[in-house]
């Protein structure tokens, strides 16, 4: 019975196909099976023959019927009309025959159906449950039509392309498989792809879907559609989506451009461009980004429209009009760029005049740092703004209304080796509040460490010349050179160390007086400086509420000897009293700066122990108490500094650590023991027990000076919803200095933020500003963004949909 089918294929094969129609044979005389009986395990076909010349051989019939698989060989396999080939006896292979391998580097099509038809290496139709695969490209179908001598498949009801994790779903579709050519009736989409991982973010996985009318196949991973929408959400049901007449999806280059389009949110159109370029996966590309909405009592509503140019990888550019109510029109910029040994930025704003004070007001910013040589360095930051008021009236930031100085400054830094460095300074500030500081015009320093030398000392040298200048013509300038050579004597073992250091600070001015004054000009000054550190560890195994912890006791003896020099005619150029903290106590001189060098007899005894877990090596918790002993009286201070005759300084003390996985403390003490009386306290605790959920209470208190709490936190409210805030009250002045309320909203695939913020840069100066921000994961950020403004207020503020997306149209 076998021999029947294949008499009939070889018959119509050589005599009967010109005139008549292919033979459809059964697979019940194929395989002896029942109808539907047969398993759909793809299997490859034989090599398929020649297209024939007119009036040649005909063409052999297809094998078809339910349950059959056909495998058609890969166009490639097909050989030269130039040279045909004779037609195989059979085009299908029994389940039993061993499938034929593909040629290296190349993919064969496997189809499968419940019923197939048709001529081989001609056409091949599929009903029922059809389906084509080429590679990680799977194609099914109710009907599908494969015409091997084109790579082209006609699909029809209930189609699906899946090929990784994209796919498409619709009612009819056209696709050359090879060329990715073609079209998707009424598509529904899904494609999904990993952005490159930026320095300090994680991955991010977006998955874009929508529909459209029509979608076009025009390459790998080219796309073009009509009436069509795009979105990061689920796409059942998306909160938002871009809706655009035409849209084009470039996953090469991961752009997608929309014609005509629509920002709906909640069936709400809230934007529209008539062209725009956006995201795929959130990578940098030109185009308009988000304008940002606010308002404050300075600016009145404040409305920013940038448009970001992607010029090159390694050059970009933010254009940003700015429009305020009250003030007018404000052009803004900013270039950056990134070089092989070289990186910078430039900002400028100009408003050609504010309504409020009549003026041309602008701002200009150049940082920049280049690496000359492996061991040279050069950096520039050099700010200027137009007013002393710049930033009071046009900021809505504290940290930034309330800049003193601006910088402007040159530097060279060359590292000759591992044991010296050498630098040179020119710099200068812009004074918006205050006395102007000194210039430094120039400053050349030389710096050297060197280690092991004989004996085991150890060699430091501070080596600097300053040249001093300042715009009023009335103070003192000059020169001055300091020279300081230390040789110390290091002895460390694993429960002790002690290390006695002797140096000689040399200093020589040469100044430039007004004629008013008669001192000298010319003036050294040579002190000699002894000192010695030392300090014991102790360690020993505890436990705490059931926890092992390893506990130490770190006592700390430093001793100082430096003789009083008269240093009344040194004019004060750079140097200033320190802050009185533990790390002051712990150095040779309390002033900063070279115009000073403390006269000193004096020795500083500390005591620290710290709780660390053996299993880590995190410290848990610390505390440390010490205190200054004073063997002489000052003699050398500071114009207006009284003279200290106390033979003792306050107690400080520190208390602080990771007190439980959640909790966080930190807290000093100054306490001063001649009058029995507290000089300064502060006190901190964080509560953090997940993330975006963190409460944080501060107190400070400076005697007749400071005295304020401060209270910050972000919290879960229910539903989806998260309040932040931070009250910081003076409780002194009885005021509050700062206030910040928001309120966020996690949409799952996009979030609504507003902060209001109020601070006081002075008692009567009041800013108020308000943020309005909404945040399509994957696309946009429309509003003012005020995450920045959180992070820095809010210690342990999570922004909800970490790791978030860019900027609309932009990057992040």
């Amino acid at each position: 019975m076998r021999v029947i089918p294949l008499l009939l294929c070889w018959m119509s094969g050589t005599t009967l196909a010109g005139n008549m129609p292919a033979l459809v044979v059964s697979p019940d005389l194929v395989r002896g099976r029942p109808v539907g009986g047969a398993a759909r395990k793809p299997v490859p076909a034989q090599p398929a023959p020649a297209v024939p010349e007119p009036g040649g051989p005909g063409l052999a019939p297809a094998p078809a019927g339910e349950g059959a698989t056909v495998q058609p060989v890969h166009p490639a396999d097909i050989p030269p009309a130039a040279e045909p080939a004779p037609a195989p006896a059979a085009s299908v292979a029994g389940p039993e025959q061993g499938a034929r391998a593909a040629p290296a580097g190349e993919e064969t099509t496997q189809v499968s159906a419940l019923r197939i038809s048709g001529t081989r290496a001609v056409e091949l139709v599929a009903d029922g449950e059809a389906e084509l695969q080429r590679g990680e490209l799977v194609l099914t179908a109710d009907r599908l039509t494969y015409r091997e001598l084109t790579d082209e498949a006609v699909a029809e009801g209930n189609v699906r392309i899946a090929q990784r994790t994209d796919e498409i779903t619709g009612p009819s579709a056209r696709l050359v498989i090879g060329e990715r050519t073609g079209e998707f009736e009424a598509p529904h989409y899904a494609l999904t792809r990993r952005s490159e991982p930026r320095p300090g973010e994680p991955e991010r996985v977006i998955t874009g879907s929508g529909s459209a009318d029509m979608l076009y196949f025009e390459g790998e991973n080219q796309y073009r559609l009509r009436n069509a929408t795009w979105t990061s959400c689920a796409p059942q049901d998306p909160d938002w989506y871009v809706k655009a007449r035409d849209l084009e999806l470039d996953y090469d280059t991961e752009l997608g451009t929309a014609r005509h389009g629509t920002v709906v949110f909640k069936d709400v159109p809230i934007l529209w461009v008539p062209w725009a370029d956006f995201p795929l996966v959130g990578q940098r590309q030109s185009g308009l980004l988000a304008p940002t909405f606010g308002t404050s009592n300075k600016t009145g509503a404040d409305i920013t429209q940038p448009y970001y140019w992607n010029i090159a990888p390694n050059y970009d550019a933010t254009l940003s009009p700015r429009l305020m109510s009250r003030r007018g029109l404000q052009l803004g910029g900013e270039f950056r760029y990134l070089g092989a040994n070289y990186r910078g930025e430039m900002r400028g704003e100009w408003l050609p005049k504010d309504r409020v004070e009549g003026t041309e007001r602008y701002l200009g910013a150049l940082q920049h740092e280049h690496r000359i040589t492996p061991r040279l360095r050069a950096s520039l930051d050099l700010n200027t703004v137009s007013d002393d008021q710049y930033f009071e009236d046009l900021s809505s930031r504290v940290a930034v209304a309330s800049k003193v100085n601006l910088l402007r400054q040159g530097r060279l830094d060359y590292a000759g080796a591992d044991w010296w460095s050498a630098s040179a300074l020119l710099q200068s500030y812009q004074t918006l509040s205050g006395s102007s500081p000194y210039r430094r015009l120039p400053q050349l320093e030389w710096r050297a460490n060197r280690a092991n030398l004989p004996g085991g000392t150890t060699f430091a040298m501070k080596a600097q010349y300053t040249e001093f200048d300042h715009p009023d013509e009335g103070r003192i300038t000059g020169g001055r050179t300091v020279l300081y050579p230390q040789l110390a004597l290091p002895f460390e073992r694993g429960g002790y160390y002690i290390t006695p250091k002797v140096g000689l600070h040399y200093t020589r001015y040469s100044l430039d007086r007004p004629e008013t004054d008669t001192r000298d000009e010319a003036i050294t000054r040579s002190v000699p400086i002894f000192s010695v550190d030392s300090g014991l560890n102790f360690e020993r195994d505890t436990s705490f509420f059931g926890q092992d912890f390893v506990q130490t006791l770190e006592p700390r003896i430093f001793y100082v000897r430096a003789p009083s020099r008269d240093q009344d005619d040194i004019p004060l150029f750079d140097t200033q009293r320190f802050d009185f903290s533990f790390a002051q106590m712990f150095s040779e001189t309390p002033y900063g700066g070279y115009d000073r060098v403390a006269d000193a007899n004096q020795v500083t005894v500390a005591l620290t122990s710290r709780l660390i877990d053996p299993a880590s090596g995190a410290e848990r918790l610390y505390a440390a108490i010490g205190q200054r002993h004073y063997f002489s009286d000052q003699e050398v201070t500071l114009p207006g500094e009284a003279r200290r005759t106390d033979r003792r300084t306050d107690f400080l003390a520190a208390l602080g650590g990771q007190i439980t996985p959640h909790t966080a403390l930190n807290s000093a003490w100054q306490y001063n023991p001649r009058d029995s009386r507290t000089e300064r306290f502060a006190l901190g605790v964080r509560w953090q027990p997940e993330f975006s959920k963190a409460l944080n209470v501060s107190y400070r208190w400076t005697r007749d000076v400071l005295r304020d709490i401060d209270v910050s936190a972000q919290w879960p409210l229910g539903g989806r919803w998260y309040g932040v805030g931070r009250v910081t009250r003076s409780i002194l002045e009885r005021r509050v200095t700062e206030a910040i309320a928001g309120l966020e909203y996690d949409g799952g695939c996009w979030v609504f933020r507003t902060v209001a913020h109020r601070f006081a840069t002075t008692e009567e100066d009041v800013t108020q500003a308000l943020f309005i921000q909404l945040e399509l994961n994957g696309l946009a950020s429309i509003g003012a963004n005020p995450v920045g403004l959180l992070k820095r207020s809010v210690s342990g503020y999570g922004k909800i949909n970490e790791p978030g997306s860019g900027r609309i149209f932009g990057t992040d």
